[in-house]
């Protein structure tokens, strides 16, 4: 007997333990309440899968869109080069739409942390690794919104400041600029956010690889994109892996939309729901025939 403290069953992780020790195929859904306890267990069986692979599609659609919307409008990522003098005033001159665009890209990489949550649990048979995984994957995600979110705040007020200072004050606040650039953007944001994300990747592709239920494709693609990234995140260090780097920024959505599919469609929490449902239609009693 396994008890639980909310309607899913679920609730308690002893049972979904017990049956993937058992290798169990099929479920059959037996309660007081179908629209209760019975109705939770079974939306609880698909939920964290299904979440994972919403917040992986999120981050990959919203951030092709915005990227490209900056890539139009501000020049970016090239203007990430310039000096004060020429990217304040385009800042500034953007208005509250690109402010609020910047915004939107600041926050994108926390949706990876509720998607981290989701392969955590999509991998039960490397718990250790996954755990580490999971922090990695949140310091990432943390470290690459800190990065981003310079821009909508401490750089919007760099901008509206030069806009009316002296050439004295221009010198300093080109300084400060620099400064939070050198920091935020390149050692927080762009090195230590996009290793941390590719740590994340290496260690959830190996870990798929130890599932039997996820092909050994997705495992082994996880993997070699992961290293490509990881040299990626070199780029500020060495221009002799910019190509990789550039490279990355088409491979990246690409492949979060590719691993937040097969966390669902291979899920092994889906093939219960879908095998919980089909049981419990076959034991629904059939009307009489005329």
């Amino acid at each position: 007997m396994i008890a639980k403290a909310s309607p899913s069953a679920f609730s308690n992780p002893e049972l979904e333990q017990y049956f993937r020790s058992h290798d169990v195929q099929y479920i059959y859904m037996v309660g007081v309440f179908a629209e209760g306890c019975v109705c939770s267990t079974v939306i609880d069986l698909v939920d964290l899968a299904l979440s994972s692979c919403i917040a992986f599609q999120l981050v990959s659609v919203l951030g092709v869109f915005v990227f490209s919307y900056l890539a139009a409008n501000f020049d970016y990522p090239k203007i990430l080069e310039g000096s004060a003098v020429d990217v304040l005033p385009r800042l500034r001159g953007g208005g509250s739409a690109m402010r609020a665009v910047l915004a939107i890209y600041a926050f994108l990489p926390l949706l990876l942390v509720p998607a981290a949550v989701g392969a955590y649990f999509a991998c039960p048979s490397s718990r250790g690794r996954m755990t580490l995984a999971l922090i990695v994957g949140s310091l990432g995600a943390f470290a690459m919104s800190l990065g981003l979110m310079r821009w909508p705040s401490i750089h919007w007020a760099l901008a509206e400041i030069y806009s009316q200072a002296g050439a004295e004050t221009k010198i300093s606040l080109e300084a400060v600029f620099n400064g939070l650039n050198l920091y935020l953007g390149n050692y927080i944001g762009e090195f230590l956010g996009e290793a941390a994300l590719a740590t994340f990747f290496l260690l959830t592709g190996f870990s798929m690889l130890r599932e039997e239920r996820f092909p050994k494709w997705i495992g082994w693609s996880g993997v070699i994109f992961s290293l490509l990234f990881l040299v990626g995140a070199f780029r500020n260090l060495t221009g002799a892996v910019q190509f990789i780097a550039d490279t990355n920024n088409g491979l990246l959505p690409l492949w979060m939309i590719v691993l937040g599919t097969a966390l669902v469609w291979y899920s092994k929490r889906l093939d219960l729901a879908g095998d919980a449902e089909r049981g419990a239609q076959a034991n629904r009693p059939k009307a009489a025939g005329r």
